[in-house]
């Protein structure tokens, strides 16, 4: 009898002793910033609310708890925008402060930022389809005429010299630094930043062209050989960026907490206004450029025959020189739109819209201006109005589809003449 006690006494130890299984789901990715905050209604906390932070090419969901409570880890500091789904709050209530379910939210000199929405009674008012449509078609104008600028520069150097310039990319991000160091870092009026970023792109363009480009050109290398060089000048150049500005994310000033005004359906700030007339006025000037100037027409006459441009009288290298100049600017200029509009400068910017550039230029038609400005209107467009029935993170891709299936139709683009395929 004792025996038998004593066997079952071992058993109980040595189940006691054992390890239980985890049933735990492993842990999430833990971030050193966090966004948090408390939705009440009424003194009461509202359980089941969903919460998004997007921002810096990051984007997270929750909902908040039994005490009405959220938070949200981000990677890196930067401004970000939080949003409240009203959908998910109880019948009959809605966030009834100025700036509604959406607002802008970015860090201090903490790790943590808080971020509340004040409920209140009222009707929820929905946005229609065709106003939605409206909002984002201006949108996506103002989009594709930035992308333009920096199209019509890769479409000139490719038209002149055949080279397909991927480290146009860094030129884009070029000029959004140089923005940011002179504008935010060194306090330089914005205006006058811009204006030193532009002309420091155009410079960036001479010096590569006549370090580089005109010695390999010179050297009879072929255009794959000169391709790759690019690939690999576009690497050095973005992780020489990320090694002097660091991977974070920086605003340039007036970026965030502008004013915005409505007509009728569409709201608008004053940067998107200033970027769309600055766009247009700027593409105005290079289409008078093209057609009216005798560089213009001579760089015209390069990029539809070079070698009977030369027997013709035209320096040609000139001509390329200059194309090289006013494409780094163009290029520069786009940057620091595009960092008005995403809004944020990084070390990466230039490199996450590459494709979508050379989109809009094999879109419009391989080295034709005037194909890179409709492709990257296309393209702009598509990728805005896309949302209304894809989610955000396929808006690209899309853009590259409706590009394949156009080729597929036209391989010689938009504008494009048929000789230039092959």
């Amino acid at each position: 009898m004792a025996e038998d006690v004593r066997t079952v006494v071992s058993s109980e130890e040595a189940s006691a002793t054992e390890e239980p299984e985890s049933t735990e789901e492993p842990a999430e990715e833990e971030f050193e910033f966090h966004f948090r905050g408390n939705v009440q209604f009424e003194g009461e906390p509202v359980e089941g609310v969903s919460i998004t932070v997007e921002g810096n090419g990051f984007e997270a969901e929750t909902e908040t708890d039994a005490e009405g409570r959220w938070e949200v880890g981000v990677p890196e500091k930067g401004t970000y925008t939080v949003t409240l789904d009203e959908d998910t709050l109880p019948e009959g209530v809605i966030v009834a402060e100025e700036g509604g379910a959406e607002r802008e939210a970015e860090f201090g000199l903490t790790r943590n930022a808080s971020v509340n929405f004040f409920l209140g009674e009222g009707e929820r008012v929905t946005v229609s389809f065709w106003n939605q449509f409206l909002e984002r078609a201006v949108n996506g104008i103002n989009f594709g005429l930035l992308l333009a600028l920096a199209a019509i520069g890769l479409s000139l150097i490719f038209g002149t010299t055949g080279l397909s310039n991927f480290a146009h990319a860094e030129l884009i991000t070029f000029g959004a630094l140089m923005t940011f160091t002179f504008g935010t870092t060194l306090g330089v009026p914005m205006w006058l930043a811009i204006i030193i970023a532009i002309v420091l792109s155009g410079m960036l363009g001479w010096v590569l062209d006549a370090g580089l480009w005109k010695p390999l050109r010179k050297k009879g290398l072929g255009l794959i050989p000169l391709m790759i060089v690019s690939i690999g000048l576009s690497l050095a150049l973005r992780y020489l960026f990320q090694f002097y500005y660091g991977g974070q994310t920086f605003q340039l000033k007036g970026a965030t907490g502008v004013a915005r005004f409505s007509l009728g359906p569409i709201s608008l700030s004053w940067i998107d206004v200033a970027s769309m007339a600055t766009s247009i006025v700027v593409l105005l000037a290079v289409a008078f450029f093209l057609q009216r100037t005798r560089i213009g027409k001579a760089t015209r006459a390069v990029a539809d025959n070079a070698s009977l441009a030369s027997a013709s009288g035209i320096n040609v290298n000139f001509v390329i020189r200059i194309v090289w100049v006013l494409g780094a600017a163009l290029a520069g200029l786009s940057g620091i739109l595009w960092a008005y509009f995403r809004p944020g400068v990084s070390w990466d910017m230039g490199f996450q819209i590459l494709l979508l550039i050379f989109a809009a230029v094999v879109l419009g038609g391989l080295g034709t201006a005037f194909g890179a400005l409709v492709g990257s209107l296309i393209v702009g467009l598509f990728v805005e109005l896309s949302t209304l029935w894809l989610p955000s993170d396929m808006k690209y891709v899309g853009a590259l589809v409706i590009m394949i299936v156009v080729l597929l139709f036209r391989p010689q683009g938009i504008l494009g003449r048929r000789e230039r395929i092959g």
